[in-house]
């Protein structure tokens, strides 16, 4: 399984005038912006390792899934949420070519946790030998800032300003700071029954 992110989080998404104010930085002065690369540069850093911790996207964008199978014939689990949209599923030929499988074939549970494609019928559609299938979709909780859960948003908030604070100390990655990982305790999915 590959999940390639086809979508990138604009800069100006990023909320990074509020971390300059939660790190009560200087303002006024005729540099004041300085130091927001670096900022958004923590904020990406911080929004991947909650995404990673809860497997939420956080702020919309495109995700490309690549199978050679699928997990049983009747369900595909889907390995992030919220999913706003599949746009397309297609089923690759060893040569490479695509076929696009047509939208009645298929539908998407919607789950907060595990996120399902399920087929219309008994089956998904056969991959063909030596081949695989590729699923477009969008993911995340919307395309601004605001979009987000406040506590999501204070969990990545927290950690960029400790990556921030961090950044001169050569400190060993560990464990999340207990705030966070309170933050995001209710996010993450609980594993029963080995996945099933």
């Amino acid at each position: 399984m590959d999940l390639i992110e086809t979508g990138a989080v604009a800069q100006a998404v990023l909320p990074v005038a509020g971390l300059r104010a939660h790190l009560r930085m200087g303002s006024g002065f005729s540099d004041d912006t300085t130091q927001d690369d670096m900022l958004a540069a923590y904020l990406r850093a911080a929004i991947a390792t909650i995404e990673a911790r809860t497997g939420k996207a956080l702020l919309r964008r495109g995700f490309e899934l690549r199978l050679r199978a699928w997990a049983a014939s009747e369900r595909q689990p889907l390995p992030c949420a919220p999913i706003a949209t599949i746009d397309e599923i297609s089923l690759i030929g060893r040569d490479g070519a695509a076929m696009v499988v047509d939208a009645a074939r298929w539908r998407l549970v919607a789950d907060m946790h595990r996120p399902l494609l399920v087929p219309v019928g008994a089956v998904l559609p056969v991959i063909p030998w030596g081949g695989g299938v590729r699923i477009r979709f969008e993911a995340g909780f919307g395309a601004e800032w605001g979009d987000l859960p406040t506590d999501l948003a204070q969990a990545v908030m927290l950690l960029a300003a400790r990556h921030y604070e961090d950044r001169d100390a050569g400190a060993a990655p560990g464990a999340l700071p207990q705030a966070v990982a309170a933050l995001c305790a209710r996010w993450r999915a609980v594993r029963i029954g080995g996945g099933i």
